[in-house]
């Protein structure tokens, strides 16, 4: 029997709309500083740093071979550059924000594929599922790591997840290694992400997966075991991957699985959620350590989360100026606003929340 198509949940139609509201406001301070919503030569410019440094410390490692002590360190950074690559460069571009240019924000976006990483699956999880139904049980794939973790308040709990919010360290250091070679897979092969199917896949769509695997592949494994050995190329990706993992990790759960996050639950009888778009993207979403030009320039505005999902398409350089304007109608709607005001507080509220989750 053909598995049945899942129903999404709705959101409720709403006059004179807070999302419309924000956007209009949003547009009219881009009309009056007669600037462009896409990136400019300062993100063009973090990323060529950034890819350049990427493959200046590959050859290094691959070429220079440097004691191991310095290999470790350089393996540790490469591993802080992949995230950062896919914060700044990949993620932009697969918004449509790095470029006015359709060619270079679709250059932007397979700089994924330089991590091992599917355009095709990222698009479909993130863009679509998760900038959608955000923090939705059962729809957003980001909070469904299965039974290991219980990431909302309507997962069933087991006793491990008492503990969760130790060993939660553990499990995000292996993120890297899961995405590329598991869950992408599990994605291609199951034609669906978690309950959602996937949109048909063209055969170059086909054809492209297939390339990014095969190049990760050579550049990752195969190249690096002929040049430096097996034992030393083993060490090296590990610590490469788990130091990647956990920054990938840690940053998009502060956003969503902290203590203030709201977790809705649409109607049984309407499939609606209890929230319009916007609203529902407010009360799920947060902000962390928005005054830190590092970790500003390191996360790609990622610590504006909240104006990242109310306007994805609006490069993160913009982020910290439209936040002043989102926070004036937060206040005037009466919505709380979550921010914390450090990366350190951040981090607490998420280890609050996976306490409570682990209660049951």
């Amino acid at each position: 029997m053909a598995a049945t198509t899942p129903v999404l949940p709705k959101f409720p139609n709403t006059k004179n709309s807070l999302h419309s509201e924000l956007k209009s406001r949003v547009q009219q301070y881009f009309t009056e500083n007669n600037i462009k919503q896409t990136g400019n030569f300062a993100l063009w410019h973090k990323a060529i740093v950034l890819v350049a440094g990427f493959f200046a410390l590959y050859l290094h490692l691959l070429i220079g071979q440097p004691a191991w002590y310095w290999g470790l360190l350089e393996c540790a950074l490469l591993g802080c550059i992949v995230a950062s690559i896919g914060f700044n460069v990949m993620h932009d571009g697969g918004h449509g924000s790095f470029s006015e240019s359709k060619l270079m924000n679709r250059i932007a976006s397979y700089s994924s594929s330089m991590l091992g990483a599917s355009q095709f699956m990222w698009n479909m999880k993130h863009n679509m599922i998760h900038h959608t139904y955000t923090n939705v049980d059962g729809v957003d794939d980001d909070i469904e790591i299965g039974v290991l973790m219980r990431m909302a308040p309507t997962q069933k709990h087991y006793k491990l997840h008492r503990f969760q919010h130790i060993y939660f360290v553990g499990l995000y250091m292996m993120m890297y290694i899961f995405w590329v070679f598991f869950s992408d897979y599990n994605k291609y092969f199951s034609r669906k992400i978690g309950a959602v199917p996937l949109k048909k896949m063209s055969a170059n769509d086909h054809i492209r997966f297939w390339i990014v695997k095969i190049w990760h592949a050579a550049i990752f494994i195969i190249i690096p075991i002929i040049a430096v050995g097996w034992l030393q190329w083993l060490i090296g990706f590990l610590t490469l991957s788990l130091v990647g993992g956990f920054i990938l990790s840690i940053v998009f759960q502060l956003a969503h699985t902290v203590e203030d996050a709201e977790f809705p639950v649409a109607n049984f009888d309407t499939q609606k959620l209890p929230d319009e778009f916007a609203a529902h993207q407010i009360k799920t979403t947060a902000n962390f350590a928005t005054k830190d030009k590092v970790i500003n320039w390191f996360v790609g505005g990622l610590n504006f989360q909240i104006e990242h999902h109310l306007f994805p398409k609006i490069s993160h350089i913009h982020y910290p100026a439209i936040s002043e304007i989102v926070k004036k109608v937060c206040k005037e709607y009466q919505l709380e606003y979550i921010e914390y005001p450090t990366m350190r507080k951040a981090v607490v509220a998420h280890v609050n929340f996976l306490k409570d989750m682990g209660r049951g």
